[in-house]
């Protein structure tokens, strides 16, 4: 689909509250992680040593940038609202397994917010989890498609198939950030080929 009609297709994702789904519209073998209230990143570790690989990072492109409309009223910015914008591939050896957008408005970037913007290729995850006085929001979950800006950051111009993401605001200090994680196809292969034993009962 040439690039320049991606616009005429655009959908917003319909992030639902987790609590409000009914666990068995998830994918079996993606639950868990969509679910997951800690750290995805030490969830992946996890499943990257169980099968011989190394966790990575790989830094796509932080900036200051303007924020999509569903990460404005996410946030409760004014729309178009520049931002600091971080995104990352989480890769399981070679192979990306989730694409990363965290959305930290210029104001979380005071104090202690500075970090953020020197992370480099350390996972964020490693360092929203450890510090005690950052709180978690509640946590939404979404189905993907090429339709979705989202979708098309993940993957660019091409989405083989349906795709998940979750996303929570994180607060340091009472001022916010937004994280958004998408589940791309290499993972769900992943999660789907464990062994009936290692999977979640339905």
């Amino acid at each position: 689909m040439p690039i320049q009609h991606l616009h005429q297709l655009v959908l917003q994702a319909r992030w639902q509250p987790a609590s409000h789904l009914l666990r068995a519209t998830l994918p079996p073998a993606q639950r868990p992680a969509l679910l997951e209230r800690g750290s995805l990143t030490a969830l992946l570790r996890g499943e990257c040593a169980r099968r011989g690989l190394h966790f990575s990072v790989r830094v796509l492109s932080e900036r200051v940038a303007r924020t999509l409309t569903e990460e404005d009223s996410a946030l409760g910015l004014r729309r178009g609202q520049r931002a600091w914008v971080r995104e990352v591939h989480l890769l399981g050896g070679d192979t990306p397994w989730v694409f990363a957008r965290t959305v930290v408005p210029l104001r979380t970037l005071r104090g202690h917010g500075r970090a953020l913007t020197r992370l480099g290729e350390r996972p964020l995850g490693a360092m929203l989890f450890a510090d005690p006085g950052v709180r978690r929001g509640e946590l939404h979950i979404a189905r993907l498609d090429l339709r979705c800006p989202l979708a098309r950051r993940a993957l660019g111009c091409h989405a083989p198939r349906t795709l998940w993401g979750r996303r929570s605001a994180f607060f340091i200090a009472d001022r916010p950030l937004l994280v958004c994680e998408i589940f791309l196809p290499a993972l769900a292969d992943a999660l789907d080929a464990k062994p009936a034993h290692e999977r979640e009962a339905p």
